[in-house]
């Protein structure tokens, strides 16, 4: 019998993103990743070696591969993160290539919300700046489980260990204090190669794996089993044909863990359990599913549930109608007290108002201005909300999937903030939720 385990490690795939000061050599450490890891179409490695043949350059400029990015964030792109796609022997990748301007947070935050691995990347000339700390800190936020730390341009410093010790130190220092678990720092010279994809000669002094190594080696794929189940209702199929005259099934994705056929659930917000009597997946029936699967669950008994609904195992979250959170704000257009929302969580949206900003978080020094009454474009805060309906938020910390949400803006569908339900950083404590009747909106 093939278990969740291995079923999760033959599919294994690393979603993660990159986050670099300007000219730190993030564009030429992609473009190394893609082109030493054989992930280069040949057509694009040649058109790469023309340009750099007319720029008078004797040898690839392997940042050329994602020069067309950086073309576009002049042009003003809102959301311009760069997917790619590569994959070797060992593992299978999406990254999300960020930029890493104060003005474009919002584009971290967007890359980095799926990811399961960031690499920061710095100068070794320069060691860690400003730019370097806020990079941390919204990974930090945004619960991402490992940082890699990658110390470019080691030949400019003539491949000098105290210099990279020394760079090494206070950075996993800073983003331990943010409450991250694990920091592995690699030295690296992405012009030369060294340590991104093969070992490097000039650093016999470091012991540890490369860049790559180190990305098809992180554990990344827990046992599915160990986490609650979370399962967003997203479509009520009842066909009521003579084929299948009772059948009433719920489809969706499941968000995190394992259902059985059997397993008690809880239907929230409305709270009432029920138990799984049959499981369906790509129109075969089958006793167990796991995240993130999609699949067709059925119950044993009718009970009123409708898209937007949350079947849950183990500790289930408390509906409620005051949502606190740590939000990202993308529009230009500010986020006021007052304003009234449209709330996205899951497969579920609600009218939302919002009551107050507790506070602002100035990401450079992690202080929290309490004077804030809006939050513009790219400023990361604390929010109090009220809701016109329940929902079944989870804590981020502890569910990515069921702990986030948009705030969508109810005229024109636009999307105004990403959320993230309770604290933000480490073990700070969230603030009070806010108490009283709401307005009429809501």
């Amino acid at each position: 019998m093939t278990t969740t385990t291995e079923v999760t490690a033959a599919t294994s795939l690393l979603r993660f993103a990159t986050a670099g000061s300007v000219d730190d050599g993030k564009s030429t450490l992609v473009g190394r990743l893609l082109h030493d890891s054989k992930s280069v179409l040949t057509d694009q490695l040649e058109a790469v070696e023309h340009a750099s043949r007319k720029r008078g350059q004797d040898t690839p400029d392997l940042a050329l591969l994602t020069d067309g990015l950086r073309a576009e964030r002049e042009q003003g792109i809102t959301i311009d993160v760069a997917y790619r796609y590569f994959a070797t022997a060992r593992r299978r990748f999406i990254l999300a290539d960020t930029p890493g301007h104060v003005q474009y947070t919002r584009n971290m935050v967007t890359g980095a919300s799926t990811a399961e691995l960031a690499v920061v990347l710095v100068d070794a000339r320069n060691g860690v700046v400003e730019q370097t700390r806020r990079h941390a800190a919204v990974a930090a936020l945004l619960r991402v489980p490992h940082v890699v730390l990658a110390v470019n341009k080691m030949d400019l410093v003539d491949y000098a260990e105290p210099v990279f010790a020394r760079i090494a130190a206070e950075f996993t220092a800073y983003a331990a204090s943010l409450g991250v678990a694990d920091i592995v720092a690699v030295p690296i010279s992405a012009l030369a190669g060294d340590n991104v994809v093969e070992p490097s000669a000039n650093m016999d002094w470091y012991g540890g794996p490369t860049l790559l190594e180190h990305l098809e080696t992180v554990q990344v794929t827990s046992d599915p089993s160990e986490e609650p189940a979370r399962f967003p209702v997203q479509y009520v199929i009842r066909p009521q044909s003579a084929e299948h005259p009772d059948y009433r099934g719920y489809a969706g994705q499941l968000a995190s863990g394992v259902l059985r056929t059997g397993d008690a659930v809880t239907v929230l917000p409305a709270g009432r359990t029920t138990t799984i009597a049959g499981i369906d997946a790509l129109g075969t029936e089958t006793d167990i599913a796991w995240a993130p699967q999609s699949i067709t669950v059925r119950l044993t008994e009718d009970i009123d549930i409708s898209r937007g609904d949350l079947i849950a195992t183990g500790p289930t979250p408390a509906p409620t109608k005051d949502v606190e959170a740590t939000v990202c704000h993308l529009h230009e257009r500010p986020l006021r007290v007052g304003d009234k929302v449209l709330l996205k969580h899951t497969t579920r949206t609600v009218r939302a108002l919002v009551k107050d900003i507790t506070y602002r978080i100035d990401i450079d020094t992690l202080q929290q201005r309490a004077d804030a009454t809006e939050l513009n474009v790219n400023e990361i805060g604390h929010v109090l909300l009220r809701t016109a309906e329940p929902l079944a938020l989870d804590d981020y910390r502890d569910n990515r999937h069921t702990g986030s949400f948009l705030l969508i803006d109810p005229a024109d569908g636009t999307t105004l903030t990403a959320g993230m339900a309770g604290e933000s950083f480490g073990g700070a404590p969230a603030a009070p939720a806010a108490q009283g009747e709401a307005e009429d909106w809501v």
